[in-house]
């Protein structure tokens, strides 16, 4: 069988045990990685570097671990560190991959729901540090931030309206039912729950950097996407942007995270200054206008909120369609029905219209192509 195999797949396989040598086993044959013998820096060791290093009005893990199930503290990590680890290895964060941002069917270079989440998370970990907050918390949220998001971006929201006397919010949602089943801890839940402005405020610090955060990095992201697909031009950004922030995302994010870092130096406040956040809001006005209500966008909204419809009613009244190990709890058809299509990806959705539905794949939401 070697015969067969390329000499790079054979040099790989002769990897598989490593390279012993005094009772050690190393990666690599050359390896000069070493630190000096000592215990391991667990639970408790971070947690009193947490007391040593953060502010006064941080969230610090040594206080927190509240769960809705109580479980025994981790002996390596804090309980923010198993939330972070606990939502990256989530299959509501693999499926944000193949989520909408902006554009349905994001190509190779667009923005997905994942992506967006990972630069939320870069933006809000680089304000906790600035300020001196737990950066772990901060990521936890940030990662999660998105889970309660359903196929094709925040229309989702407005389909499943419809059916919820509450409403279908995705923040709550993300904590009060996607998330559920990790038992992340009450600071890590109430960040990813009101993360949206029009939400009420997060009983943490750390909750409300990633609202700024997400903000700032929807907004800039957001922006460079249009740019490549040729929305718009960067020539388009209005100079009440440009004088202040740059015209691109690199410029605007420097520009907006040293604005929060620098306000709470000043006022101990958890904002921006007057220039900075005038300039933030241009830049989402701007995007509104330009991106989000477009002729092109609304009509993709149309599209994904009429799909998703329509499967909703379906399981509704064909529940056994559903995979028999899905069991979200409760007795409520509908909330059944909606639980199941908000975890769907948009190709899942939209394969699922045509395949159950027998839906007309001209009418599906399209996405964009790039130009240039």
């Amino acid at each position: 069988m070697s015969d067969a195999l390329n000499p790079r797949a054979i040099a790989w396989a002769a990897t598989m045990h490593g390279h012993a040598g005094e009772g050690v086993v190393r990666a690599h044959a050359d390896s000069a990685a070493s630190l000096e013998p000592g215990r391991p820096l667990g639970r408790l060791a971070r947690e009193e570097r947490e007391r040593l290093l953060l502010r006064p009005e941080a969230a610090f893990s040594h206080e927190a671990g509240n769960r809705a199930v109580p479980e025994e503290p981790d002996i390596e990590r804090t309980c923010f560190e198993r939330d972070r680890d606990r939502i990256v290895h989530s299959t509501a964060f693999r499926r944000l991959a193949g989520k909408t941002q902006v554009v349905v069917h994001p190509s190779d270079h667009e923005r997905t729901r994942l992506t967006h989440a990972l630069e939320v998370a870069q933006v809000a970990t680089s304000i906790a540090r600035g300020i001196g907050v737990n950066v772990t918390l901060a990521d936890a949220i940030a990662l999660g931030h998105d889970c309660g998001h359903g196929p094709g971006g925040h229309a989702s929201e407005d389909a499943f309206d419809a059916f919820l006397p509450e409403g279908y919010d995705h923040g709550p949602w993300g904590a009060d039912v996607v998330l559920t089943g990790l038992n992340l801890c009450s600071e890590t839940l109430d960040g990813i729950r009101n993360h949206s402005w029009s939400r009420p405020a997060p009983i943490t610090v750390e909750g409300e950097v990633v609202s700024w955060a997400d903000r700032i990095a929807y907004c800039a992201h957001d922006l460079e996407d249009a740019v490549a697909a040729g929305i718009v031009t960067l020539a388009d950004v209005p100079a009440e942007i440009v004088e202040v922030a740059g015209r691109t995302r690199r410029e605007q994010l420097a520009t907006f995270i040293r604005a929060v870092i620098g306000t709470v130096a000043r006022t101990g406040v958890v904002g921006m200054d007057a220039d900075a956040a005038a300039a933030l809001a241009a830049l989402r006005a701007f995007n509104y206008e330009r991106i989000y209500t477009r002729p092109e966008s609304l009509a993709q909204s149309n599209a994904v909120i009429a799909v998703l419809h329509a499967l909703v009613e379906f399981y509704c009244e064909q529940p056994g369609a559903m995979p028999a190990d899905f069991q979200p709890g409760g007795d409520d058809p509908v909330r059944f029905a909606v639980t199941y299509g908000a975890g769907m990806t948009d190709r899942y959705a939209f394969d699922q219209a045509v395949a159950l539905l027998g839906w007309d794949p001209d009418r599906l939401p399209q996405g964009i192509g790039r130009v240039g």
